[in-house]
C-alpha cells in the first residue's frame, strides 16, 4: 500500500469517507442491479473542475507566495485588531479564488506561526478564519465544492453566479469584519522574531498563467480538457505538485454523488421531501440551511438539487448553512483540526451559531 498517495492511505482513518463507503456497500447489497448505473450518477464535470482547482491551488501553496504575503502582513500592521482584520480578510479573499479548504490549509498554519511570533490569541483568530472562508467562498462558483457543483450542474455563467451571490456575501463579510474589530483589541502588535519565507517564482508564474485559461474552459463546460492540460503541464514541470494532490477528496466526492443520488431516488425520501413543498423559496432556503447543519452543506446541495431547480435559493441556503454547527461545512472541521485545541469546539460554536442565526434571518428577509 506504500505506493499509494498519502491522501488515499489516510482514507482508512477518515470517518466521513468510511461512512460514505459503508452506505455505498449497503446500496450495493440491497440493489445490486443498480451498480452498473453508478458512474452515470457522478457529476464528472464537477469532479474534473475540482481536480483542476486542487492542482492549481497546490502549486500556489507550494510556491510559498501566500506564506510570504502573510509574513509581510504581520510586519506591516501596528495593532492586533488590524492584524486580525488583515488575516481574516485575506482568508476570505483567498477562499473566493482558491476554495475554502485550500485557503485554510494555507492560512491556519501560517496564522499559528504568526501568532507565536506576534503573541496574538490563536484560537479565536482561527475560529474567525473558519467563518471567513465560509463567508468569502460563497461569492464565486469556485469558492467551495457546493458552488462548484451548482455551477456545473446548471451551466450558470461565472459572472452571473457572482452577481446573484453578491448581496448575501456583502452582508456576511460586513458583519464578520465588524465582529472581528470588536473581538480583537487595538493594542500594539509586537513582533518578537522574524522568519524568512522562500518563494518559488517559477511555480507561482506557471500556476498564475494556467489559472485563467482553466477557469474559461470550466465556464465553457470543458473542464475535462482543462484538467488534461494541467496534468500534462505539471507532469512535465513539477511532478511533486501532482503527488501532493488530495486524491482522497476526489474519491470522497465520487462516493457522495453515488450515495446521495441513490438516496434521493428512494420512495420514502421522495415522499418526505415532496411534503416540504420545496418549490417555495423560503421552504427551500430553510430546508437547505437546516439540512446542512446535520449532513454538511455539500451533501445537502447534492441531495436537494434533485428536487428543485432554483439554484440561487439553494446556493444561498447551503452556503449560509456552512455557519452554525461544526458539521455545517467541512471547512469548519478542517480549521479546528489544524488548530488542535479541544476547547476550541465550544468557543467555535459560541461565535458560529449566533452568526448562523443572524445570516439565516437576513437570507430569509432578502428572499
Amino acid at each position: 500500500m506504500t505506493w499509494l498517495p498519502e491522501s488515499l492511505r489516510n482514507l482508512r482513518r477518515d470517518v466521513f469517507f468510511l461512512v460514505l463507503l459503508g452506505v455505498a456497500i449497503l446500496f450495493a447489497v440491497a440493489m445490486p442491479a443498480r451498480i452498473a448505473s453508478w458512474p452515470s450518477l457522478v457529476d464528472w464535470p464537477t469532479i474534473a473542475a475540482l481536480a483542476g482547482l486542487l492542482i492549481l491551488t497546490k502549486a500556489v501553496e507550494q510556491s510559498g507566495a501566500l506564506a510570504h504575503a502573510g509574513r509581510w502582513l504581520i510586519d506591516h500592521t501596528p495593532t492586533r485588531r488590524l492584524a486580525a482584520l488583515g488575516l481574516v480578510g485575506a482568508t476570505a479573499l483567498l477562499s473566493m479564488l482558491l476554495t475554502n479548504d485550500v485557503s485554510l490549509f494555507v492560512m491556519v498554519p501560517l496564522t499559528l506561526s504568526m501568532c507565536r511570533i506576534a503573541r496574538i490569541p490563536a484560537m479565536r483568530l482561527v475560529i474567525f478564519e473558519a467563518l471567513a472562508v465560509n463567508a468569502g467562498s460563497m461569492l464565486t462558483p469556485i469558492g467551495n465544492p457546493q458552488n462548484l457543483f451548482l455551477w456545473q450542474q446548471w451551466g450558470i455563467g461565472f459572472g452571473g453566479f457572482v452577481w446573484q451571490m453578491l448581496p448575501v456575501v456583502a452582508i456576511a463579510m460586513a458583519l464578520l469584519l465588524a465582529l472581528t474589530a470588536v473581538a480583537f483589541p487595538g493594542t500594539p502588535l509586537e513582533v518578537h522574531e522574524h522568519v524568512d519565507s522562500g518563494l518559488d517564482r517559477a511555480m507561482l508564474i506557471v500556476g498564475a498563467v494556467l489559472y485563467i485559461p482553466f477557469l474559461f474552459l470550466a465556464d465553457a463546460h470543458h473542464a475535462a480538457w482543462g484538467l488534461l492540460g494541467l496534468f500534462v503541464a505539471f507532469a512535465l514541470f513539477r511532478r511533486k505538485v501532482l503527488a501532493a494532490i488530495d486524491w482522497g477528496l476526489l474519491l470522497t466526492f465520487v462516493l457522495m454523488f453515488i450515495d446521495l443520488r441513490m438516496l434521493a431516488g428512494l420512495g420514502i425520501i421522495r415522499q418526505w421531501l415532496g411534503a416540504l413543498d420545496l418549490h417555495q423559496p423560503l421552504h427551500l432556503f430553510a430546508t437547505g440551511a437546516l439540512a446542512s447543519q446535520v449532513v454538511s452543506n455539500v451533501p445537502a446541495a447534492i441531495l436537494l438539487a434533485e428536487y428543485s431547480h432554483d439554484w440561487r435559493t439553494l446556493a444561498w441556503a447551503v452556503n449560509v448553512g456552512g455557519f452554525g454547527f461544526i458539521l455545517g461545512s467541512l471547512a469548519n472541521l478542517i480549521a479546528l483540526r489544524l488548530l488542535g485545541e479541544k476547547r476550541a469546539w465550544g468557543a467555535f460554536h459560541a461565535w458560529s451559531v449566533p452568526f448562523f442565526v443572524v445570516m439565516a434571518a437576513i437570507g430569509a428577509l432578502l428572499l
